[in-house]
């Protein structure tokens, strides 16, 4: 067993708010040992972040530790003074957090700031800079005697990540604590990062705090696993046993509304009722008993304690239920129908009611009259069509063009070549009448609801303006509005409500009924669950499915989770700088891709099934996409392509001659060796 390098022990928290007081944790209890990942995981809301704060000492100023020790290096860090504590912080105990963009300051080179984390700690500023060059080389940069004098901004999201990765391990910290490194990231790029982490933590024998709320982030790259639920752990232990058999229901239903990549879809993702509690107006007794199905009287009056379950010292878990039975009682629906989407049934034979054929699209570079950049051609000759009941998912990395594509089809963007026909009509030109029959047509549900949403209007103006695009008399609205907020599952109690007094799942909610009001025939979702959690993006993957098989809607579904998109879509667009690599039915792209691209795609999805060779046996791209305004020749993504030429330089055809979409039937690629591209998948999961 490793060595305790860390130990929380009955760890609790209080807000002041004026002259009230807040508890927010309660009680938590976990270590975290060297040469080990400890998985914190849990919705938003649950405490996770807010515990790894407590333990760096990084509060807000309303809050504070009210209870509890940390213990480190044999003492209590709540208990040391500040100036000893900072002395801490970055040089034996280090934080990685979410976004990399905000943790690095834009205006200050990468190798200065990695150099002030050295020279804060005591090291001279000539033997800093050649640290700092040897950390970036650890971390995977390539070129960092060059990439040390870049600032933020030059790098892509992955880098800045390694970056402020390089920065934790500077002063040879023992324990790295990232809250949701990958979260904002592709799985490309989530790849990289995870498996620089795995690397680090056996190559430094360091221990790893990983705060996340993917679970197959946690299977593929954590030895321990720590499940949180309303300021408290409601489960902890080995990652192997706890996803084998769970011991809280909380951590049961978290698994059960993961989508998966692999499988039969069904015909909806189980998911979990209501929503994570206010920290601040927790239920009696149990926190989760509002939401279990499996909730008895002793569960609304007490308070369960995490306690060993018997026969199991490395198991704990606190459940009322499970005591008394020795263990959760049997899932009363451990495998789900595998009856296929009504989707999948009725959208073969109609005509498509969206049409797009060799479309590009062009923004002019910048630059002055002296030097002018290139232009960036952000979508190059696609082709795509979508029928009614039909999903079409398209995937790829940020910036190969997926949005680009879908603003021009709504008209936020204009089209430089090719034709977009809706419904039948030509509305390529976006005239007057052309842009009128779009927005009767099709709607578009964005990524981020809070944003799209006016905070100044209450849901039931939001929805009155829309009602009013399609033309219905004002006396119609109230009646139609209340139906709308049924249709996506909400109560019409809540239409005199604002934006801010929803959850993020609940105003995605209203996103997509604020599309629905104007009767559109197809919704294009631009990453519409990226940002929510687990249970709450089951629960609007199923409303999406529902609506589109109860109205007939085509949705055009962009993300970048390829789970997600295997669940909902019939057919499946990969799409790489700009152009269409790979399409076809879903079943076909997912288990026989005929691309290296996609299989490198699916390679990198983590799935929520304990593995330790998982992270060793996946597809890892190097590099990062090339710019759209230099795009390489021959196939675009021979530059990271692992049965291209850098893998076999002999193959100059991939250099000289741009691969054409071809392939059997309607399940078509752009690859000069699409059998070896099959292969890759099936060596990827052997």
């Amino acid at each position: 067993m490793a060595a305790n390098l860390l130990e929380v022990r009955n760890l609790g928290t209080t807000f002041r708010f004026g002259q009230a007081e807040v508890q927010a944790l309660h009680e938590v209890s976990f270590e975290a040992r060297t040469g080990r990942v400890l998985g914190i995981v849990g919705e938003s809301g649950s405490g996770k972040s807010l515990t790894a704060r407590a333990i760096m000492r990084m509060l807000p100023e309303t809050a504070s530790v009210s209870n509890g020790e940390v213990l480190f290096e044999s003492g209590n860090l709540l208990d040391l003074p500040e100036a000893r504590m900072r002395s801490i912080r970055g040089s034996k105990i280090a934080m990685v957090f979410q976004d990399p963009q905000a943790a690095l300051n834009p205006v200050k080179t990468v190798g200065w700031q990695i150099e002030e984390a050295l020279v804060v700690h005591g090291m001279n500023k000539s033997r800093a800079r050649a640290r700092a060059i040897e950390l970036l080389g650890q971390v995977g940069i390539p070129e960092p005697d060059k990439r040390i004098d870049d600032f933020p901004h030059q790098f892509s999201g992955g880098m800045r990540q390694r970056v402020v990765i390089a920065i934790a391990i500077a002063n040879s910290a023992k324990l790295i604590i990232a809250d949701e490194p990958t979260t904002a990231l592709d799985v490309t790029i989530q790849a990289q990062v995870l498996r620089l982490l795995v690397d680090l933590k056996s190559r430094l024998d360091i221990g790893v705090i990983l705060i996340t709320h993917d679970m197959g982030v946690v299977a593929e790259i954590c030895d321990d696993i720590v499940v949180m639920y309303g300021g408290r752990v409601v489960e902890r232990g080995a990652v192997a046993g706890v996803f084998a058999a769970p011991q809280h229901p909380y951590t049961r239903n978290l698994l059960r509304s993961m989508p998966r990549i692999e499988g039969v879809r069904t015909a909806r993702l189980p998911t979990i009722p209501g929503s994570t509690p206010d920290l601040s107006r927790l239920p009696s007794g149990c926190a989760f008993h509002p939401r279990c199905q499996f909730a008895e009287d002793i569960c609304l009056r007490e308070v369960p304690v995490l306690l060993p379950m018997a026969g199991s010292p490395e198991r704990e878990a606190a459940c009322h239920v499970a005591r008394q039975n020795a263990g959760l009682p049997p899932d009363p629906d451990p495998t789900p129908s595998s009856e296929p989407l009504a989707g999948v049934r009725t959208s073969g034979s109609a005509p498509a009611i969206l049409e797009i054929e060799d479309l590009s699209v062009t923004f002019p570079g910048g630059g002055g009259w002296l030097r002018r950049e290139k232009p960036i051609v952000a979508v190059d000759g696609v082709s795509l069509s979508l029928r009614p009941g039909e999903t079409l998912g398209l995937v790829g990395e940020s910036g190969c063009g997926k949005t680009s594509l879908s603003r021009t089809i709504v008209g936020l963007n204009r089209p430089s070549s090719g034709y977009i026909r809706v419904a039948g009509e030509d509305v390529t030109d976006f005239g007057a009448e052309a842009a009128a029959h779009v927005r009767r047509t099709v709607q578009y549900v964005f990524q981020d609801p809070y944003a799209s949403l006016n905070p100044r209007l209450s849901i039931r103006q939001i929805l009155s303006e829309a009602l009013e695009q399609r033309g219905l008399p004002g006396r119609q609205r109230e009646a139609a509005a209340r139906a709308l907020m049924d249709m996506v599952g909400l109560d019409a109690a809540y239409l005199d409500r604002y934006p801010k007094a929803f959850s993020g799942g609940q105003r995605q909610r209203i996103g997509i009924a604020r599309a629905l009001a104007v009767e559109p025939r197809v919704l294009i979702c631009d990453e519409p669950v990226s940002a929510l959690d687990v249970s709450i993006q089951a629960q609007v993957i199923n409303i999406l499915a529902d609506l589109r098989d109860r109205l007939g809607l085509g949705i055009l579904f962009i993300a970048h989770d390829l789970s997600v998109v295997r669940h909902l879509s019939d057919r499946v667009a990969v799409m790489y700088l700009g152009r269409i690599v790979e399409i076809g039915p879903a079943s076909d792209v997912y288990e026989h891709p005929l691309h290296p691209y996609t299989a490198v795609l699916l390679s990198s999805t983590p799935k929520p099934v304990p593995d330790p060779s998982a992270m060793q046996r996946k597809l890892v791209l190097g590099g990062d996409m090339p710019s759209p305004r230099n795009p390489p020749s021959g196939c675009r993504f021979r530059t990271r392509c692992p049965i291209g030429p850098l893998a076999d330089p002999s193959r100059r055809i991939c250099i000289e001659k741009d691969p054409l979409l071809v392939g059997p039937g309607e399940h078509k690629s752009a690859c000069h060796f699409p059998d070896e591209a099959a292969g890759l998948a099936v060596q990827s999961k052997a």
